[in-house]
């Protein structure tokens, strides 16, 4: 793999969890793999008054606890650690930019960068159309002395009209090109196979359409509650928080044409032209086709569990779903009439995520009876997390006298890859970034046409406050309505956290 530019990393917001536990050690495990250049330093931002050194031994204490790989001996850890650097100022004052632009340049002419900046935003949202409007007023947004880039983190916006204010912000200051907009759930192994599982198998992409698929449907369940960000989510709620960004973006893969090539341009214009034609929920609609559930208190495995708005933070009134189930249509040639359906939930039996493309049964039942246990419908399974893996389910006789037909399972698992290495979400990203490589980054547009399809279930919620918020216990599969949802005599897959055995044996 080729080796990005020389450059400077610069982390606003460097003294948060988000840097200690993430950032640092993704970019550690960059440089044990040699994928870094030799001109190469980080800066870390923030308000918190710190030395260099204490800088380091933190972010060491972050690699030690959080990095994929082991420094291979003490001396290789501290080559890495000579490499970061700290910087103290209030990123909300324009004055104390210029003696911050002074350090960054002093620092590029030390360490030979050739005034090529990464600009990471790892900051609370607010600060997201301030610190790039400061960095262009001084200059730190020209790349043609070199290449300056945005990473920006979300949320990209609270609602259509703020994801617009923010996008038109960004691009007051920088161009398209240099815009990252990270999404993690992008850079995860298995969210990236989707697109090899269709596009590189000749028996996948023929009945990827109408024609043959029943429905898809999209799971993303957590077994804990929100715990101590009670006061985020309180401002956020599954749809928000999970739908929005992450379960758009990850059924515009399964549902988008194939690209020209595997670049950014190609590939992002076929995610924002599936976000396009999504069906729009209109406000009167939305309670038919989208169901809010909240968790409440319960006892599992002996220990209560408190209910959400007994969490801190959590208003005791709050009607903030926890749970949301949804059905939607994507108003294209290839999925026209299709239904897809999302689920997402906190506090629910297990953490999993995965993708099942539920096949058209066969036409003519030959192998019914009070036996037949398959109902012929075949399944494609992709496990994003955990257990990661693709999974077939068909129907096979079951050995003995009449034709009685029972599910199996054939499917491959990436731990049985024992040895390859599978790189965290972050640190691909960031490769990509440093290589500038915008693939597995949002676009504006994209992220708009996400938000406008979200606004009316918003604005529905917010207006009529008639429309229920269903309780469910915690440890359950969210409000039993839910099932009502789906079409027919179908209901929703229950994951269990294994992948393999699916169907034998179920592991929470």
């Amino acid at each position: 793999m080729r080796k990005p530019e020389k450059h400077l990393l610069v982390i606003f917001g460097a003294s948060g969890d988000l840097t200690y536990r993430k950032l640092v050690p993704s970019v550690f495990d960059l440089f044990t793999q040699n994928l870094l250049p030799d001109e190469f330093g980080i800066l870390g931002l923030g308000r918190t008054e710190m030395s260099h050194m204490a800088f380091r031994e933190k972010m060491s204490e972050g690699i030690e606890k959080f990095a994929m790989t082991k420094a291979k001996s003490k001396g290789q850890l501290g080559l890495f650690l000579d490499k970061l650097y700290y910087y103290a100022f209030n990123t909300k004052e324009e004055n104390e930019y210029l003696p911050f632009k002074v350090e960054l340049e002093r620092l590029n002419q030390q360490l030979k960068t050739d005034n090529n900046y990464i600009f990471y935003l790892a900051t609370p949202p607010s600060m997201y159309p301030v610190v790039p409007a400061h960095l262009a007023k001084y200059g730190l947004n020209n790349d043609e002395d070199g290449f300056k880039r945005l990473i920006v983190e979300k949320p990209f916006g609270y609602d259509l009209k703020s994801a617009q204010d923010l996008n038109k912000s960004l691009l007051h200051g920088f161009k398209e090109e240099q815009i990252y907009r990270i999404d993690h759930y992008l850079g995860k192994e298995t969210v990236q196979n989707l697109l090899v599982t269709r596009f590189s198998n000749g028996i996948f992409e023929p009945l990827w359409n109408r024609n043959f698929v029943h429905h898809v449907e999209i799971t993303s369940s957590e077994d804990i509650g929100v715990g101590s960000r009670g006061g985020y989510y309180e401002g956020s709620g599954a749809l928000r928080d999970m739908v929005q960004n992450h379960l758009l973006l990850v059924a515009s893969l399964v549902a988008m044409e194939p690209p020209a090539l595997i670049n950014a341009d190609s590939m992002r214009n076929e995610i924002v032209k599936v976000l396009q034609s999504l069906r729009p929920i209109k406000e009167d609609e939305v309670e038919k086709f989208v169901l809010r559930g909240q968790y409440t208190s319960s006892e599992i495995k002996g220990k209560r569990r408190k209910a959400y708005r007994e969490e801190e933070g959590v208003n005791p009134k709050s009607r903030t779903e926890t749970f949301l189930a949804m059905k939607f249509f994507i108003d294209n040639w290839r999925w026209a009439g299709v239904p897809f359906y999302i689920r997402t939930g906190k506090h629910l039996p297990t953490r999993v995520t995965e993708v099942v493309i539920h096949f058209n049964a066969t036409p003519h039942h030959l192998f019914t009876g009070d036996k037949a246990i398959m109902r012929q419908q075949n399944q494609l399974v992709i496990r994003i997390q955990p257990d990661e893996g693709i999974l077939m389910k068909f129907g096979m006789k079951v050995p003995g006298a009449g034709f009685n037909v029972q599910d199996v399972n054939m499917d491959f698992h990436y731990s049985e890859l024992n040895d390859t290495y599978l790189p965290s979400a972050y640190e691909r990203l960031l490769l990509d970034c440093m290589l500038g490589d915008a693939t597995l980054y949002s676009r504006g547009d994209a992220v708009e046409a996400a938000w406008r399809f979200v606004d009316p279930i918003l604005k529905a919620w917010k207006e009529k406050p008639c429309i229920k918020v269903h309780g469910y216990p915690a440890g359950t599969w969210g409000p039993e309505e839910s099932d009502l949802l789906i079409e027919g005599a179908e209901t929703w897959r229950y994951p269990c956290k294994n992948l393999s055995g699916d169907g034998e044996y179920c592991e929470l």
